[in-house]
């Protein structure tokens, strides 16, 4: 008898739905220049609601120089790249980006993939092949692709727990000195947004003879100057070996990147599989992300105005009572604990009150860490954020929901 591959299926699914864990896609159509309105699509209708979960971090995807070069690159070049980097797929446009992105980082060379997943994953698992004898060091709470990319690798890895230097620098002392060591963490956690320690691993990767990995995919464009990074605020981008980073959140467009020496680079680009059998991103995409690097590396306005509003959010939710978590970027986690609860929250304050915010449930998060996560822009107005605060209140109140201590 064949095995019964639907029902196996269909288990799966059941389950996750038992566990409030099944997730459901928002249909929405983002309006041009009314971020961060949108409409949400139904079966049978259509509703304006305001998105409060978005990785358009500062609004860049609606930014009128963003949209002009787009517009400029498909009529210049047309749709798609035509082929991989390596075959046809590199125009000017991909060139002149590399070149920005390494620039803005103060390094050598740089290199884009299709996505910051592909990026981190295909970039661990090829230092792990380049790298004989290999040691990682990898933050407990560091990303799914930073994770895979590790265990594609296959080098010997060892975890730390989150930030703790004593615990690194406990397990830097236990590998050979002589192994090759890469120490990959984050600046930026985007589940509780609290930042990474860059100077202080810098310190112990220089001690024990370690290259540096930091993935800045919630920190360009949003910290340190011209846009640079979490790192460059805190004067350590020059000690960093690799930075890897996104154009999807803070830039407003898709595509990921690292950054470093010309020979590391050339090594990646040169054997990562990730990299070379992917058709490389569109013009059209490149020319986007290239508009709102040069426009953040000027502007600060952008950044000004997305802490101010993050501060003022987490000054509001904390005066209602409600659980916000101590984020100290511009991220907004409230706490709610629970799968099944999170999910009914996130479904009450889009039906009742045309708010859309995702529940984030486990993997992202451990059990029991179950919450909301909020990413306020510059373009939230006080307004939004009154209107937020109170339908959350209501929500929390319906759900009899634990307030915050």
């Amino acid at each position: 008898m064949a095995f019964a591959y639907l029902s196996r299926f269909q288990d799966v699914l059941a389950g996750l739905k038992r566990e409030g864990r099944y997730r459901v896609f928002a249909d929405l159509l983002r309006k041009r220049g009314s971020y961060p309105a949108a409409d949400l699509y139904t079966d049978s209708s259509k509703r304006p609601i305001t998105v409060w979960c978005s990785n358009d971090y500062l609004g860049m995807g609606q930014n009128p120089k963003v949209l002009a070069a787009m517009h400029e690159a498909i009529d210049c070049a047309g749709a798609g790249a035509g082929g991989t980097r390596n075959i046809s797929g590199t125009t000017h446009y991909h060139v002149e980006l590399e070149r920005e992105l390494a620039d803005l980082h103060g390094k050598e060379a740089a290199l884009l993939f299709t996505s910051g997943y592909v990026s981190n994953e295909t970039t661990l698992s090829t230092l792990a092949k380049l790298l004989p004898g290999l040691a990682l060091f990898s933050d407990e709470l560091n990303h799914a692709s930073m994770i895979e990319g590790i265990r594609h690798g296959g080098a010997e890895k060892k975890i730390f727990r989150h930030n703790d230097l004593a615990h690194l620098e406990e397990l830097l002392r236990s590998v050979d000195a002589g192994r090759p060591k890469v120490i990959a963490f984050e600046s930026v956690y985007s589940m509780d947004g609290d930042f990474g320690p860059t100077s202080a691993v810098c310190d112990l990767a220089e001690k024990y003879g370690a290259l540096t990995y930091l993935d800045e995919v919630h920190g360009v464009g949003l910290y340190g100057p011209r846009g640079a990074g979490v790192a460059a605020r805190d004067g350590s981008m020059s000690r960093i070996d690799i930075v890897e980073g996104t154009l999807a959140k803070a830039f407003g467009v898709m595509g990921g990147y690292i950054t470093g020496k010309t020979e590391l680079i050339d090594c990646v680009r040169s054997f990562a599989p990730g990299f070379i059998f992917s058709t490389s991103l569109a013009p059209v995409v490149a020319a986007g992300a290239l508009a709102s690097i040069r426009h953040l590396k000027s502007s600060d306005e952008e950044r000004r105005k997305i802490h101010e509003n993050a501060a003022r959010l987490k000054s509001m939710l904390r005066n209602a009572g409600l659980p916000v978590m101590n984020s100290p970027s511009h991220i907004v986690p409230v706490m709610v604990g629970d799968a099944a609860l999170c999910k009914s929250v996130a479904d009450a304050l889009l039906r009742d009150h045309a708010i859309y915010v995702q529940p984030i449930n486990y993997p992202t998060v451990p059990r029991g860490k179950e919450r909301l996560r909020f990413t306020p822009s510059p373009l939230h107005t006080v307004e939004m954020m009154e209107n937020l605060v109170q339908s959350l209140d209501a929500v929390w109140t319906a759900h009899q929901l634990q307030r915050a201590a």
